[in-house]
This record gives structure tokens, sequence and C-alpha cells, in this order.
């Protein structure tokens, strides 16, 4: 189409139209949506980690990470959630003092060298908080990154972020895999890992 120097009324009115109705609903037109990413803070005070390996193949030692911390980004354009959180390797309960001088070891978290438990997760649709499914992502522990897999189990009430009740999740990694190669006789290479998030809305509103 040649440009002709002169606007037509009906297609600009329709033009306006357009772009106003896209404006409104935050439809992706040409690039010229603005995406709006809301940040949710972990509630350090509701939110955990569990573990547990196997003595023996039979009983289960079981451990807890109360000091989490982190972010959920809820992409509203995408309608995904991007789950980052951080467990102090140091900050962990078990039934004994032993045990927790033993995990925190080098033999184990060597919580000294690495103090923070890393997880970064891959988008997930918010759909699957609500649903429940498998998703992906990042772990660090011990220095390594690993790729895995964990399980949102579906939720007791409605919620799509954890504010309204937790987000919980379970999965398993391997001890061979983060360079927790000791006691393999006695001690089994898989570890069980459960999630507790709640979330609340950061001071601030601080969204995008």
């Amino acid at each position: 189409m040649v440009a002709t120097g002169k606007s037509h009324p009906v297609a600009a009115t329709w033009l306006f139209g357009a772009c106003l109705a896209m404006s409104c609903l935050g439809a992706p037109a040409m690039g010229w949506a603005t995406e709006r990413i809301e940040h949710l803070v972990l509630d350090s005070a509701n939110s955990h980690v569990d573990f547990e390996v196997k003595v023996l193949w039979l009983v289960g030692v079981h451990g807890r990470f109360d000091s989490v911390h982190g972010t959920v980004a809820i992409d509203h354009f995408r309608s995904t959630a991007t789950v980052e959180a951080q467990a102090d390797a140091n900050r962990v309960t078990m039934r004994s003092k032993s045990h927790e001088e033993w995990v925190k070891s080098v033999e184990f978290f060597d919580a000294q060298h690495f103090p923070q438990i890393v997880f970064a997760s891959d988008p997930i649709p918010i759909q699957r908080l609500q649903t429940g499914g498998e998703f992906d992502g990042v772990l660090t522990l011990r220095g390594i990154d690993k790729r895995v897999r964990f399980t949102l189990i579906h939720p007791d009430c409605p919620a799509a972020s954890g504010e309204n009740c937790p987000i919980e999740a379970e999965g398993w990694i391997r001890r061979s895999d983060f360079g927790m190669s000791s006691h393999r006789g006695t001690l089994s290479d898989k570890v069980e890992l459960k999630f507790s998030i709640a979330t609340q809305a950061m001071s601030g509103g601080d969204s995008r």
C-alpha cells in the first residue's frame, strides 16, 4: 500500500479502537502490550523443606530446613509462576544434635563451605499449582548445579501462589549427584524431599 499523506477516517477510528481494546485487555498486539509480573516473598515462618534418607534401606532419618527464603514471580501475561528458594544449610533440625552436626559436616551438606541450598524452577503454569503435576528446575547443592524434577501436590484448598495455602511439592535426588558418596553400604543414595512453601505480598507491592 502506498502512503498518500491522508488518513481514512473509518480506518483511523478502527485502529484507535483496536489499540484501546488491546491495551485494556492486556493482549499481545505487535509487541505493544506490557507484561505484568507480580512478586511474592516466601513466608519464612511458614515455609520449610523436609528430607529423609534411609539407613540400611529400612529406617528413615528425617530432617528439616526451617530457614527458607526466596520469591515467587507470577507472570500474569504468560500465566506462569517461577519459584526461587534458598535454604540455610546451617539451620537444620533433626532428632538429635549429633545428627544435625553430621549432616552439616563435609560428608553431607558441607554447610561451612556451602551454606546455601538453592532451587530455581522453570516457569510453571499457574493452573498446575492448582491441579498438581510435575515441574523442573535447577538445584544447587554443595556448589553443584543439577537439573531436577519434582511433583506439585494437589492442594486441599484453592490456591495459585501460596498466599491462601502452601504450595507443596515432593521428589527425590541422589546424594552421589552432589558429591555425597560416603556410607554407601549403610545409607541409601536416594534422598526424599518435601517442600511446603507459603508466600506473602512484598512490602510496598513490588510488581511491574
